[in-house]
């Protein structure tokens, strides 16, 4: 059991071949009533903490993390507090927003907002680009987009204003939208509520309940604490973004990380979190494509690397794990999510062990997940096969995963060193004729990494992983 870098699996059960239902908004959003731009001067001066004008925040880099603002906490995905002269900004501070990135609320501001004012421009020169603006009214749990797309164009802010949903506690979240390379600024978010900015109040995550001692009925009301870091167990390859690591390449996307091999043309591992803040009712895409994200010279693969092989394109992170919103579950259909999966291996056993996971998150639980490969040569619907697409994609002899379960909650490495996760590990044949019930082919932590070479929960305390990854689940 190695244990250099530090990571730790997350267990996640969505299926990536289900179906959701259409993608659908509160009947009190006005979503289909377009949002009203105007013009901005500096907004007026409110209380508790709005207008967040981001001038209390100093974060520098583009890295996930949480950043204390004059309103609260706020959770930044691909973005930092902006202060050169190509922020276009009120005052010294704006929030920069890159590729599909993100600004959260880990907080619900006060009852009675009436409307929501975001002042919004593109970056230095770059060409316009589209936000969204979505909104929880139970604590992060569902989120629904307001309005309609805001397509920022030029240099001077403008403000969009929204209708609220409601006038019960609100969490917002500004989504950059489109695919482009381009940048934009937000600032000055303000609460109104009849002509007056509502103050925040930020509020603490209730503690996490026991899993025996809260009922799976009790379970399904517990408080959703958000997205929670889709690698927090840690690095299990110790993976760099340096492009001439090319068999050890760190890919990181907000929906899930990748530790991706250029010369199998598929993962190492995948990495990311599930709980109900990633589940929504966004329809499955289906748009299969090649990943733009990886390198210049790196091969892409495509669909057609697939067609004919007998193997289906089997995800890592799969579809139905990632139904908030379109974009996420788009993000799942990127090929660098991949592998070639014997077809009943995908659509019965792992897509059973997908269901189950699921089911936990439905009852309150939260899961952290790796899954990954190892060996060469499995055995498709055509039969047995060691490499597609001319050799350049591997065809994996195993299929492994790992999921650590816990209730909903924070402070998640201390709640798992305590012995509140289940950990379940689970190693298949990659082969057509495996048995559909995945229980058969639970194994230990330890197992997977002395097939793989791999270090799992690295972040934990090494006597807690001693004690972790010797076990093999026997719960049903």
């Amino acid at each position: 059991m190695r244990r250099p870098t530090t990571l730790f699996l997350l267990t996640l059960l969505p299926l990536a071949c289900s179906q959701q239902q259409p993608e659908t908004v509160s009947a009190r959003a006005p979503a289909d009533s377009p949002a009203i731009a105007v013009q901005s001067q500096q907004p007026a001066a409110s209380i508790g903490g709005f207008p967040e004008t981001f001038e209390a925040g100093s974060k520098g880099a583009y890295a996930d993390a949480d950043e204390n603002l004059g309103s609260g906490s706020w959770h930044f995905t691909d973005a930092l507090i902006g202060t050169s002269e190509q922020d276009h900004k009120h005052g010294e501070h704006a929030a920069r927003i890159r590729d599909q990135g993100r600004l959260r609320m880990n907080f619900d501001a006060g009852r009675g907002v009436r409307t929501i004012r975001i002042s919004s421009a593109s970056y230095g020169d770059d060409a316009p680009s589209t936000w969204e603006l979505w909104a929880s009214t139970d604590g992060g749990g569902r989120f629904v987009r307001l309005g309609q797309p805001v397509r920022t164009s030029g240099t001077r802010l403008v403000t969009t204003t929204f209708a609220a949903p409601g006038t019960g506690p609100l969490r917002l979240e500004i989504r950059k939208t489109d695919k482009g390379k381009n940048r934009l600024n937000i600032d000055d978010i303000g609460l109104d509520a009849t002509g007056n900015s509502v103050a925040s109040t930020p509020a603490k995550s209730a503690p996490a309940p026991s899993p025996k001692a809260t009922p799976a009925s009790r379970q399904a009301t517990a408080i959703v604490v958000g997205r929670d870091d889709n690698m927090a167990l840690g690095n299990p390859s110790g993976a760099t973004s340096n492009p001439a690591n090319a068999t050890n390449y760190l890919l990181v996307h907000p929906q899930f990380t990748i530790g991706y091999n250029a010369n199998r043309g598929t993962p190492t591992w995948v990495s990311w979190h599930l709980n109900r803040a990633w589940r929504g009712s966004a329809p499955r895409q289906d748009d299969f494509r090649p990943d733009l994200a990886l390198p210049r010279g790196f091969y892409q693969v495509t669909p057609r690397s697939y067609s004919g092989s007998g193997f289906d394109k089997g995800h890592n992170c799969p579809s139905a794990d990632r139904t908030t919103d379109l974009d996420d579950n788009s993000a799942t259909f990127l090929m660098t999510n991949m592998i070639p999966q014997a077809p009943n291996n995908n659509q019965r056993t792992w897509s059973g062990l997908e269901e189950y996971g699921r089911t936990l998150v439905d009852r309150g639980n939260e899961i952290y997940i790796i899954m990954g490969n190892y060996g060469k040569g499995g055995t498709g619907a055509n039969g047995l096969a060691t490499t597609i697409d001319n050799g350049r994609v591997t065809v994996p002899k195993r299929v492994w995963k790992v999921l650590v379960v816990l209730p909903e909650g924070s402070n998640d490495l201390q709640r798992i060193a305590a012995g509140q996760a289940r950990i379940i590990a689970v190693d298949t044949p990659n082969d057509n004729s495996i048995s559909p019930d995945w229980h058969q082919y639970r194994v230990s932590i330890d197992a997977i990494e002395a097939a793989t070479g791999l270090d799992l929960l690295s972040k934990l305390p090494p006597d807690v992983q001693t004690r972790l990854q010797a076990k093999v689940d026997n719960e049903q």
